[in-house]
């Protein structure tokens, strides 16, 4: 039997699935860790070196389970890696959470125009995109620029150990600021104003199209940014107005909807990509601080030196107190913000405390604040792809019941957990299943492999109280950042 691997090169390890085509069962799972490097404050580096260790060794793992047929690639999107003609790194990648670029993203929109930008990439110039890190080279380390021959992102550096070849996807190279998204093919327009060689970028494929093959003939989809490839692991394949809308509660938490024609935001408040499918496209809302908020609380309120308060705990405490926390409202912007509010400087903060507030109560204020912070996603991304019917819900903070009760509530949409965690891993293995032929495209592999489970219910009594309590938080940013000015 073919088995299907999904590769997904991320920003704490590599990990990979073996998939069987015939019902998408997980037959074996495999992780390596890797370093990253924060050599100064806002940056984030990684050595590609270690990707390519990393993937050895979870294709090695994974080939012990079974004999492997197609590879799907998928990982984390807008790095940088630079080449030299000699195919050797010329500096550590820079990562998608790197923020150096401030200045450079500045320089970016008044180059090309904020409308024209937004026209062209669906994106305004945000710090960790691709095409600000390159002009950050160009600016501060022009004896690097100067010997570039190829650029690439994370997973397609593996790609090219792997296979040999120089190509990425449409729905990776989306998030590069180099793209034109709308045509599907790097932008002319955006490569001359940026003055930046067409020579450097890797051909770009639709996701499921064979890139290359393993020097032991096995095939290697195009593969798909971890978002775009987390959306077809949790059944996201259609618009939002014909299928379910993914909803991710990670470090990070992300509203995905499909589309089937390109729709940019005029403000760009939401990303607006090209999706895994061919010929459709995406429209996502990214926060930068979901479960990464409930994270930080639990280390805030933990006794030194005691590595953290019990997750598990705080959230039992939480279901002592009602929706809307009696007047609590938390703001999630601990690391700045993209959806609605393109702000780096943004910040989070505790309002309508009370002498009655407990632990419990901060920690039901972050579940809500989280979920209002998705809530606007939402509804952006419902005005581009259309009004859901149901979600999709995946990540870390899914696993709790009491958050997804909260979440389904405040988004007032029913969600749906799914058989397999790993979206990202589990989509890209379905891209190999349709580049290797076991699936006649997308929608098929989706079809046979996305097993949907429990359904969780906005709480009746939870909606109005929650409306009332999203109007505070609604008005809570804007009354901050007046103060800050």
């Amino acid at each position: 039997m073919t088995l299907l691997a999904g590769l997904d090169v991320g920003t704490s390890s590599v990990k990979g699935l073996l998939v069987s085509p015939d019902d998408g069962a997980v037959l074996a799972r495999a992780e390596v860790p890797h370093r990253l490097s924060t050599p100064r404050p806002g940056w984030a580096e990684q050595d590609p070196e270690d990707w390519w260790a990393g993937a050895q060794a979870v294709l090695a793992r994974l080939a012990s389970q079974g004999e492997i047929g197609a590879i799907g690639l998928t990982g984390q999107m807008h790095g940088l890696v630079a080449l030299d003609a000699a195919g050797r790194v010329l500096r550590p990648a820079m990562l998608w959470n790197d923020g150096r670029t401030g200045a450079e993203c500045a320089e970016i929109e008044a180059a090309v125009g904020l409308r024209r930008l937004i026209e062209l990439t669906g994106n305004r110039a945000l710090t960790g995109f691709t095409a600000p890190k390159l002009r950050w080279i160009a600016r501060h380390e022009p004896d690097v620029y100067a010997r570039i021959d190829r650029v690439m992102l994370p997973k397609d550096y593996v790609r090219l150990r792997l296979c040999g070849e120089h190509a990425t996807d449409v729905a990776d190279a989306s998030g590069t600021l180099l793209f034109d998204v709308a045509g599907r093919r790097w932008s002319d327009e955006m490569l001359a104003a940026l003055d930046v060689d067409p020579a450097w970028l890797p051909r770009a494929l639709e996701s499921p199209e064979v890139s290359g093959v393993t020097p032991g003939g096995i095939p290697v989809a195009a593969g798909a940014g971890d978002q775009a490839a987390g959306a077809l692991g949790v059944g996201v394949d259609r618009s939002g107005r014909a299928g379910p809308v993914s909803v991710v509660l990670g470090t990070s938490g992300v509203v995905f909807a499909a589309a089937d024609a390109f729709a940019a935001d005029p403000q760009a408040r939401v990303h607006a990509f090209c999706h895994a499918v061919p010929g459709a496209w995406h429209s996502m809302g990214v926060m930068l601080s979901a479960a990464g908020s409930l994270r930080w609380l639990a280390d805030a309120v933990a006794a030194p030196g005691s590595g953290g308060a019990d997750i598990g705990v705080l959230v039992e405490e939480a279901r002592g107190w009602g929706p809307g926390v009696e007047g609590l409202t938390f703001l999630p912007y601990l690391a700045g913000e993209r959806t609605p509010h393109a702000d780096p400087d943004a910040r989070g903060a505790f309002s309508g405390l009370s002498l009655r507030h407990d632990r419990g109560a901060l920690t039901r204020a972050v579940l809500e604040g989280v979920a209002f912070g998705l809530r606007d996603g939402l509804d952006l991304v419902a005005e581009n792809a259309g009004p859901p019917s149901l979600g999709r819900v995946s990540g870390g903070g899914a696993r709790s019941p009491l958050w997804t009760a909260i979440l389904a509530s405040v988004l007032e949409l029913p969600l749906q957990r799914v058989a397999v965690e790993e979206g990202a891993s589990f989509g890209a293995a379905l891209l190999g299943g349709v580049a290797a032929g076991a699936f006649a495209d997308v929608h098929e592999a989706v079809a046979a492999c996305v097993r949907p489970g429990e359904i969780v219910e906005p709480v009746a009594d939870w909606i109005e109280p929650y409306r009332e309590a999203r109007e505070r938080f609604v008005a809570l940013y804007p009354a901050l950042r007046a103060a800050r000015s």
